[in-house]
């Protein structure tokens, strides 16, 4: 049967399109598990590990691929992004499971966080595009459930190969390696964007939107001061929360090890509970009530259990066991109603189609990027000053999101994205016009 004869729509597309994040968050977690295993078989520093880490799908690496991504998928269309990701991907993976020595593995994690990057973006654009106006939160949040089962996955694959040390470890990054190909065969029936390809094909209503949303990519983005602030906000958001969930996510058998967990498989079963819990959270949570109930609400109830969850592990660290299994089922849930989730609605919300993605990118990359300076001192940065210094710094990082996103909330919960962009923008054709004040943030 011809690849091309195949057509993938509705809820599969989603699905195939939400395992974006799925290797995302599945790349971090093999890194996580495997940074050990590498240091002891490469014999390379905490410094050089700082580095693996700030480079990879967790950072800059992610940084540099949402950055070129962005403006491609506007300019290109999103499936255009879909026909080649992957395959970076494949390559970047597959060269970590074979890495014979540091520089194999410094490529192969740039080269693996470079393709995570230009998909993630382009994910939350065409599903939010595909996605109905008053369900359009359950279907983000599939995103974020695949974000969600690749860490519970990853850390339980860890966990049970972790008596075969380095091995096991190149053993996960071949699990990806297998799911990323299922899952570009899958992506090739997908059809484009409706949103994005009415907007191409009609020069006519392209000229339109231009006129009042401003032109294509970067330029049309910048070009709006409603733009401006609504980056502002959503950066504030997602770049506090993932300074520390970068760190989480990388680095926390460290954390762990600090607390006083020092074997592997406990700690390892630890991230398993963290990830059951945030993907009941986002199922049961953000997918079911999003739609529903006040999004602000439901946000700062998620960030305040992030802020719980750190200040637990910070004061209560003597406790043992008991604090860190409090921890891990207080940061599984508020991962899952919190920031992420809503930054990925409501980036693809605040922007209109001819910069969507570009503007999902700018802030991927600005985000990312703090996240891989703090990664590249991470390690020593706990070693040297130890637990609590470091989680009240987190909390402090925590709690700065949480403000943010109380304060300036959009109101955008069951509007299309065309009656989004009118209120912000103005209707397409009337230049200059002036956006209704619901579009305003809080926004």
């Amino acid at each position: 049967m011809k690849v091309g004869a195949r057509t993938t729509t509705g809820w599969k597309a989603t699905i195939s399109v939400a395992m974006s994040n799925y290797i995302e968050a599945g790349s971090i977690i093999a890194i996580a598990t495997s940074l050990t295993f590498w240091q002891e078989a490469f014999g390379i520093s905490n410094f050089a590990v700082g580095l693996l880490a700030a480079l990879s799908a967790n950072a800059f690496g992610a940084a540099i691929g949402a950055g070129l991504g962005g403006p491609l998928c506007d300019r290109y269309g999103r499936k255009a992004i879909y026909t080649y990701d992957l395959i970076v991907y494949m390559v970047g993976v597959l060269l970590a499971a074979f890495a014979l020595n540091f520089s194999m593995l410094l490529a192969a994690f740039v080269i693996t966080g470079i393709a995570v990057g230009a998909g993630v973006p382009a994910s939350w654009t065409y599903i939010a595009e595909q996605a109905p106006s008053t369900n359009r939160a359950r279907h983000v949040g599939t995103a974020q459930l695949a974000w969600s089962v690749g860490p519970l996955i990853g850390f339980a694959l860890a966990a049970g190969l972790a008596p075969l040390g380095l091995l096991g470890s190149r053993l996960v990054f071949l699990h990806l390696f297998v799911v990323a190909a299922v899952v570009w065969w899958i992506r090739q029936g997908l059809e484009e964007s409706k949103i994005w390809k009415d907007e191409a094909s009609d020069t006519k209503l392209s000229a339109s939107v231009r006129s009042s949303a401003g032109d294509r990519g970067m330029r049309g983005l910048f070009s709006r001061k409603v733009n401006i602030t609504a980056l502002l906000v959503l950066m504030g958001i997602y770049g506090f929360w993932n300074t520390v969930a970068g760190q989480a996510g990388i680095f926390m058998p460290r954390v762990y090890d600090s607390a006083g967990v020092h074997s592997a498989v406990q700690q390892n079963l630890l991230q398993v509970l963290v990830w059951g819990c945030t993907v009941l959270a986002t199922f049961f949570g953000f997918m079911a009530l999003a739609d529903r109930i006040s999004q602000r609400l439901l946000y700062v109830v998620g960030a305040a259990l992030g802020i719980a969850a750190w200040a637990v592990l910070v004061f209560f660290t003597d406790a043992g066991m008991p604090t860190l299994l409090v921890f891990a089922v207080l940061w599984g849930i508020s991962s899952g109603i919190g920031a992420q989730a809503f930054y990925g609605l409501w980036a693809s919300e605040l922007f209109a189609t001819p910069y969507r993605a570009s503007a999902q990118g700018f802030m991927f990359f600005v985000v990312r990027s703090a996240t891989g300076l703090l990664s590249y001192f991470f390690p020593t940065m706990l070693a040297a000053t130890g637990l609590t210094t470091v989680g009240l710094f987190l909390v402090g990082l925590l709690t700065v999101a949480l403000v943010i996103g109380a304060v300036w909330a959009p109101k955008t919960q069951g509007k299309t994205l065309q009656q989004i962009e009118v209120e912000r923008y103005g209707r397409p054709g009337s230049s200059g016009s002036t956006p209704s004040a619901q579009s305003e943030l809080s926004v």
